[in-house]
C-alpha cells in the first residue's frame, strides 16, 4: 500500500486501472451505492475499485467484490463488458481540484442469484437498485456510469 504523498503524485501522473462491477439482480435491475469519497462523491455509481500492483485482475476481481459487495465472487461467475475510460477533471481523492483523476476501466457484469446482504458503508452510504431508464434519467447517476448503458465511451 502506497502513502498518502506517494499515492498523491501517482493519481497526479498517471492513469490508474480498476474494476466497476455492473451487478443485476433477478429483477434485473442494476445496483447502484451513493458515493461517500472522490472523485464522482455524492452521485450514484456502480460498485468497485483499484486493481493494486502485483495483483491480477482475477485476484482484484475477488477482492474487490469482497471488499464493495460484502460476498465474495470468483471472476468466471462474471461477463467481461469492456475496457472504459474515466477522467475526472479537477477531481481526486483528495477533495483538492488541483488535479484530475484518469481511470481505465475493466467492466464486468455480475448477475445475481442471491440476495446481497450487509453491503459494506465505506465507499457508498446507501444503496439503491434501478433499471436502465431509471440510471439514464437520473441527474445524479455519474455519467460514467450511464455510459455503460448508452454505448458511449466504449474502448
Amino acid at each position: 500500500m502506497l502513502d498518502y504523498s506517494t499515492f498523491k503524485t501517482v493519481v497526479k501522473n498517471t492513469p490508474l486501472i480498476s474494476i466497476d462491477l455492473i451487478v443485476y439482480n433477478a429483477l434485473h435491475k442494476i445496483l447502484l451505492g451513493w458515493r461517500v469519497n472522490s472523485p464522482a462523491r455524492d452521485t450514484w455509481f456502480v460498485p468497485g475499485g483499484r486493481i493494486n500492483k502485483n495483483e491480477t485482475v482475477a485476484q482484484a476481481f475477488s477482492r474487490i467484490t469482497a471488499a464493495e459487495l460484502g460476498k465474495e465472487f470468483h471472476i468466471s461467475a462474471a461477463q467481461f463488458m469492456g475496457v472504459y475510460e474515466h477522467i475526472y477533471p479537477k477531481e481526486n481523492f483528495t477533495g483538492s481540484n488541483d488535479f484530475d483523476t484518469h481511470y481505465i476501466v475493466l467492466g464486468f457484469r455480475i448477475d445475481l442469484t442471491e440476495n446481497l446482504n450487509n453491503l459494506p458503508p465505506q465507499q457508498h452510504k446507501n444503496y439503491k437498485w434501478a433499471d436502465v431508464k431509471e440510471i439514464l434519467n437520473d441527474c445524479d447517476v455519474h455519467q460514467n456510469v450511464k455510459n455503460y448503458f448508452n454505448g458511449h465511451i466504449h474502448l
